[in-house]
């Protein structure tokens, strides 16, 4: 054996007992090795020795105590944000941990009275707001405020989830574990110790100012406006019961209006320093409706044999006359404040009650009018002689069968024209552009037709002469019929010089939504995304189906629905409904 190899060994023997804690072995620096040439083998600390041999000793380690930092070293946790997706757990479950729940993370609050633990825990307590597992990994907020449920957990109780919205699904795509099929975090938890809390919102002074100054005009506004029915009030219990009970019914207002004045002590100091000193004046309101009835009492007594009171028991002191005057004068303040809130809900209604068009133009002019738009102005620029084109709008969800109808609406009666499209094939360029800007109000499933605002308004540029041989002042316009989704009907409702007549098209049931759509995917007419399965590209349609009725239903902006179940008598409603595009 060569002297060489008898040296590797004994080094690589040394290092396995010391467990590499020697310093950085280098032959090159302590031992070079060398052949003299009566080939007996010798050691000099400055002989050159081959390469491979050196290769294989020459080997870095890291230090003890850095392997140790390499060990205490753990991935940065995340610090918690409202709307963040995490896993908890239901104590009410049946298991160890109990049922796994997924929900968002809605409030987060400190734990009072503070605690100083040094692991953080016992500080923060989270409001989760629950998910629907609707399967294959998918978790969607519930659709209705009734089916809701939140829960409170501490901060080391949840786990945040790497969570992917899909719009498709409308829900959030989770990764499940294996063989559990539970949810599975990003982490174990979230950061405890550095966490200080949800960041501070920037406070805009101004608006805060703003709101201080409107929330003075309503409070002295409601006692102002609970001094006068108080005043009136008194003036009919005069006209209808006598002096007497006047006098007792604006005492009763008058307490009223102070139980208001206390009140807003209470609501002045609320989140300031002097918050708990308010509440205690604040609570001395409910004294004053008391204080009228003394009063009276008081009267009633001294008043001798012309005291009113005969008759014992709870209403030894003062007659049932007397206290509904004065209960009835204490709730006078009730009035106005009624009459405020429901003033807007009464508003909102009939805006609502109007059909269509007209109602949306109702509520336009309502909002422009907030936003300190001349309505005056608009209207005279507005006028009925000028030339608005009229669009028969037709709308409603995927596989009613409105385009079909739309069709043979233009088969027979030509006044019906379809919109200028835009191609990109002949004007690429102007495409482009207005696809980046935003200008173009659709683009069809193929990319190459785009419709804009101008594709509308021009094609009702030809007028066709009037059926009963009048003049040419008489003439009529085509009329442009758009056959638009909720998105593009959305679009065209803020399209200027346009009168619209809107036809809502749909079914009676979500179950011929759904078997209509199934036939579309069957026969290839709707192509399934490669990513998804039949059943979950479904149950998005019909989702969005049920998003797209309820626009219908609650914008006002058709004036006439057809249930499209036979296509004769669809098409003769649609007929009658786009005879109004015409008056």
């Amino acid at each position: 054996m060569t002297l060489s190899l008898r040296i590797s060994i004994l080094i690589a023997s040394l290092k396995i007992a010391n467990g590499f804690t020697s310093t950085h072995f280098s032959l090159t620096s302590d031992l070079q090795i060398t052949k003299p040439s009566h080939h007996h083998a010798s050691l000099h600390p400055s002989v050159s020795t081959p390469s491979s041999t050196l290769s294989t000793l020459q080997m870095a380690y890291s230090p003890p105590e850095d392997a140790e930092k390499v060990k205490a070293t753990k991935p940065k946790l995340p610090s918690p944000k409202v709307g963040d997706v995490v896993r908890y757990y239901d104590v009410d479950g049946g298991k160890t941990d109990g049922q796994t729940l997924v929900g968002k993370i809605s409030l987060i609050q400190p734990i009072r009275p503070p605690t100083n633990n040094p692991d953080g825990t016992n500080k923060w307590l989270i409001e989760i707001t629950e998910m629907e597992d609707v399967g294959d990994g998918y978790y969607a907020e519930y659709p209705s405020r009734k089916r809701r449920r939140s829960a409170l957990r501490k901060l080391e109780e949840i786990a945040p989830l790497p969570a992917s919205f899909v719009r498709t699904e409308d829900a959030y795509k989770i990764p499940m574990e294996r063989g559990t099929n539970r949810p599975m975090p990003s982490h174990s938890g979230y950061d405890l110790i550095g966490y200080e809390g949800p960041a501070a919102v920037p406070i805009n002074q101004d608006v805060v100012a703003a709101d201080g100054e409107n929330y003075d005009k309503i409070k002295y506004s409601l006692i102002r406006n609970a001094a006068i029915a108080g005043t009136v009030g008194t003036i009919f219990a005069d006209l209808f019961k006598g002096t007497e009970d006047a006098a007792i019914y604006f005492a009763g207002a008058l307490a009223g209006v102070a139980y208001l004045f206390f009140l807003g002590i209470k609501t002045d100091t609320v989140g300031s320093a002097e918050a708990k000193l308010g509440s205690n004046v604040s609570n001395l309101r409910f004294i004053f409706p008391v204080f009228v009835l003394v009063a009276v009492a008081l009267k009633n007594v001294s008043s001798g044999d012309a005291n009113p009171v005969d008759v014992p028991g709870i209403f030894s002191t003062v007659t049932p006359e007397q206290f509904g005057a004065a209960m009835i004068g204490f709730l006078t303040y009730r009035i106005p404040l009624f009459v405020s809130q429901l003033a807007p809900v009464v508003s909102k209604s009939a805006t609502d009650m109007l059909p269509g068009s007209a109602g949306m133009a109702l509520q336009m002019a309502n909002d422009a009018k907030k936003r300190g738009v001349d309505v005056a102005a608009l209207e005279r620029e507005l006028l009925p002689g000028d030339d608005l084109v009229t669009v028969l709008l037709v709308s409603g969800p995927e596989a009613t069968g409105k385009t079909t109808l739309i069709n043979k609406l233009m088969e027979e009666d030509p006044r019906f024209v379809k919109p200028i499209m835009l191609d990109r094939m002949v004007d690429g360029v102007k495409f482009e552009r207005l696809e980046q800007r935003g200008e173009l109000l659709d683009v069809d499933a193929s990319g190459r037709y785009g419709l804009q605002k101008e594709g509308v308004l021009e094609a009702a540029a030809k007028t066709l002469p009037s059926s009963d041989g009048d003049n040419e002042g008489n003439a009529k316009r085509n009329v442009v019929v758009v056959d638009a989704d909720v998105a593009l009907a959305k679009k065209l409702v803020n399209v200027s010089g346009a009168r619209l007549v809107g036809v809502w098209i749909g079914l009676d049931s979500l179950e011929k939504f759904e078997s209509r759509l199934k036939a579309k995917i069957d026969s290839g007419a709707v192509a399934v995304p490669a990513d998804e399965t039949e059943a979950i590209f479904l149950r998005a349609k019909v989702r969005q189906v049920v998003k797209d009725i309820e626009f219908g239903v609650v914008s006002g902006l058709f004036e006439f629905t057809i249930l499209n179940e036979d296509i004769d008598e669809s098409l003769r409603q649609l007929k009658e409904a786009a005879a109004y595009c015409f008056k």
